[in-house]
């Protein structure tokens, strides 16, 4: 209302504002799927309500995501890889081998060891072949496509040119395995050819080593394992069947069965392609009317029901920006499998609205946030009606954002409500407890873990956007703040007198609805300004002492209307919120300091027009939390001039003062009605008499024994 009263022409800020709804609405039309809508719903387990539906055009019964998922899965899983088998390397090898093994014989007989031709042939034949038989079988070195394989069961093919072979994995070597398994074909040689009267032949046998000679000669064949395997998950039949043009599908009070379900999905799935791709341009403009619709019920929600937010381009830019955040948030979801989009936490909506403003526009805007976003997502019914009862519950549950307790209790809240609706849909739909998606819960459980988010964003929006929370509130409310012990050191009288207001202020605030909160900690802070000439106000003076008898009422009233100005001055040097300056600048609004003003006016009767001189500088309470302040600061500070404490004389105080201020046109600017200002005085009235009752006399006692 603030800006409200500084702006002199409303109108343009209201279309200004206008206009954030307005880009909104095209940014959304901007990001929707540009295919049509089916235009019937319809559930598993429930009876078709519409007429006989028959099959427009031919179209294919598609299978399920998660079927065709299964199948590409068993392709990836029982793929067979392909390798091409390298003659070269068995030929060189080899080479190598046998010049290694006459260089081994030359060192070992000149060390006057001494073999045959004969069993150094047999020997050296021997142990080729088992290098050769080794690499006939084939080795494949380290390999990410095996390793992952059933050893036991898996298999490869072999291309040897053009001619594949078919081979188990136990059957080729890896290079560890072919060296160990040379290794114990050469000590079976060599336990063979050792002879009792001349074991040089086993020793030269067993020294020979198999490791430079036993590398790849398998090699995996990428171009043709991914062509082989792209053709085989092409060939993926996505279909079920055909359903025929002029084929009845369902007919009025059928059961949509699990079968039935399937080929209404693919004729919508079909429906909506056909619609996008011949009617684009009008699928957009029956999606921005839609969209519009859904903003304009916002915004007359608002104009007649939260004006001070549309008087405010912060508070409406707030608001649009966190329903726009989360649509292109749902938009990309859709790109992923269906079921992510329960993790979108749109309760967050519902708690970031509820923490700054009142449950009433949270629910609204969490409700047109969660129908802008069934315009999005598939199986809208099921998602409006989940996510619309889990906001509903956050709302409800989150009455205290300062208890952390309280914001744990809603996250688990949120995800008790997704489950328990879910599985209410679920059993409708499914009829058994066997097809239901139970991975959908942890989804509702990470939705639930996001909603742990709210105080990082709160913070975040805070500070950006210059709101009040109620844990910050609940901070400057501690009467440990330097500023509040600087009054209370500094000007004792007014912090007694502060707490007094907070007091009733809250209590007021809390029966018409009001954020009590806030009340209370603008009411401690709203006579700050008493510390710069603390001695000059009554509640700090020392009894039968005023240092306003020696000035002149002009004076006087001068720096009685500066604890205003002061206090602003003070409130800024300390960093307090605009908030909580308002209840500051307004607690007396433009009303006028009557005893100084009466005061001159006795002592210079022919004076006019001097109330100006003697009026605080406003402006007028422009809430009712800033008017619940002034009207409780004034009932709280007359009330200490009572002679005698009744019911009778505090109503007659409360009736009066409230009287004046209205006459005074104080509340003129205020959201109060009637009813809320009666309820504010009857709550004074009960608080007062029960500060002020009537006590018991206790006799003196005379003995201190006694």
């Amino acid at each position: 209302m603030k800006d409200f009263i500084k702006n002199g022409n409303p109108g343009k800020k209201y279309l200004f504002h206008l206009g954030f709804f307005i880009a909104s609405v095209f940014i959304i039309t901007g990001i929707s799927p540009r295919e049509g809508k089916f235009r019937y719903e319809f559930q598993k387990g429930r009876p078709w309500l519409q007429s006989s539906l028959i099959a427009p055009w031919d179209f294919p019964i598609l299978k399920p995501e998660n079927i065709i998922a299964k199948e590409v899965d068993s392709i990836n899983r029982n793929f067979t890889p392909y390798f091409n088998y390298d003659q070269n390397v068995e030929v060189q090898e080899v080479k190598n081998f046998s010049g290694y093994l006459d260089n081994l014989r030359k060192s070992f007989e000149s060390e006057n060891r001494s073999l045959s031709d004969l069993s150094y042939n047999t020997a050296k034949r021997e142990l080729v072949q088992i290098l050769s038989g080794i690499y006939r079988k084939g080795i494949v070195g380290v390999n990410d496509v095996l390793a992952s394989a059933d050893r036991e069961k898996g298999s490869l093919i072999v291309l040897t040119g053009r001619i594949g072979e078919q081979r188990k994995i136990s059957d080729v070597f890896g290079q560890k395995d072919a060296y160990q398994f040379a290794i114990g074909k050469r000590d079976e040689l060599a336990a063979k050819l050792s002879s009792p009267g001349n074991n040089n032949l086993g020793t030269f046998i067993s020294s020979v080593s198999f490791y430079d000679f036993i590398r790849p000669n398998l090699f995996y064949d990428q171009s043709t394992s991914s062509a082989v395997k792209e053709k085989l998950l092409k060939s993926i039949s996505h279909s079920y069947g055909l359903v025929q043009q002029g084929e009845l599908i369902i007919s009025r009070g059928e059961i949509v069965t699990e079968s039935k379900f399937r080929v209404l999905e693919s004729l919508k799935s079909e429906y909506e392609k056909r619609l996008g791709q011949h009617g684009r341009w009008l699928v957009l403009v029956g999606r921005f009317i839609l969209i519009a619709a859904c903003y304009i019920i916002l915004y007359l929600f608002m104009y007649h029901h939260r004006l001070d937010i549309l008087n405010s381009t912060q508070k409406t830019f707030f608001i649009i920006l966190v329903i726009l955040l989360f649509q292109i948030l749902t938009r990309l979801m859709t790109y992923l499998p269906a079921e992510w989009i329960f993790i979108v936490p749109f309760a967050l909506i519902a708690i970031l609205i509820r923490t700054f403003y009142d449950s009433r526009l949270a629910l609204f805007v969490h409700l047109t946030s969660v129908l802008l976003a069934g315009l999005i997502v598939p199986n809208s019914f099921e998602f409006i009606f989940i996510n619309l009862l889990a906001g509903v519950i956050a709302i409800f549950s989150l009455t205290n954002t300062y208890k952390r307790a309280k914001l744990f209790f809603t996250a688990l809240m949120v995800f008790l409500t997704y489950s328990v609706v879910y599985f209410g849909i679920g059993i409708m739909q499914e009829g058994t407890l066997a097809n239901m998606n139970w991975k959908n819960y942890s989804f509702f459980a990470g939705n639930g873990v996001l909603v742990l988010l709210a105080y990082p964003l709160i913070f975040v929006f805070e500070k950006t956007f210059m709101f009040l929370s109620d844990a910050t509130l609940f901070e400057l409310s501690d009467t440990n703040q330097p500023l509040l012990r600087k009054l209370a050191d500094e000007a004792p009288g007014s912090f007694q007198h502060s707490l007094q207001v907070a007091n009733l202020a809250e209590e007021a605030a809390r029966e018409i609805g009001a954020n009590h909160l806030l009340v209370r900690t603008g009411a401690l802070y709203h006579d700050v300004g008493k510390i710069v000439n603390a001695g000059y106000f009554i509640e700090n003076q020392s009894e039968g002492f005023s240092p306003h008898d020696s000035l002149d009422p002009l004076k006087s009233a001068k720096i009685i209307i500066d604890h205003v100005s002061e206090g602003v001055n003070l409130a800024r040097k300390y960093k307090l919120p605009s908030q909580i300056i308002d209840f500051i600048q307004t607690h007396h609004g433009t009303s006028v300091a009557y005893y100084f003003f009466k005061k001159y006016m006795d002592q210079n009767p022919r004076s006019i027009g001097m109330e100006k001189e003697f009026s605080y500088h406003g402006p007028k309470p422009f809430s009712k939390e800033t008017a619940i302040v002034m009207m409780a600061d004034a009932v709280e500070a007359s009330s200490r001039t009572i002679t005698g404490y009744s019911e009778e004389n505090i109503s007659e105080l409360v009736e009066r003062i409230t009287y004046l201020q209205e006459q005074d046109g104080q509340f003129g600017d205020t959201p109060l009605t009637f009813r809320d200002i009666s309820e504010i005085k009857n709550v004074f009235v009960k608080r007062l008499s029960n500060i002020y009752h009537a006590r018991i006399i206790y006799p003196r006692r005379e003995n201190p024994r006694v």
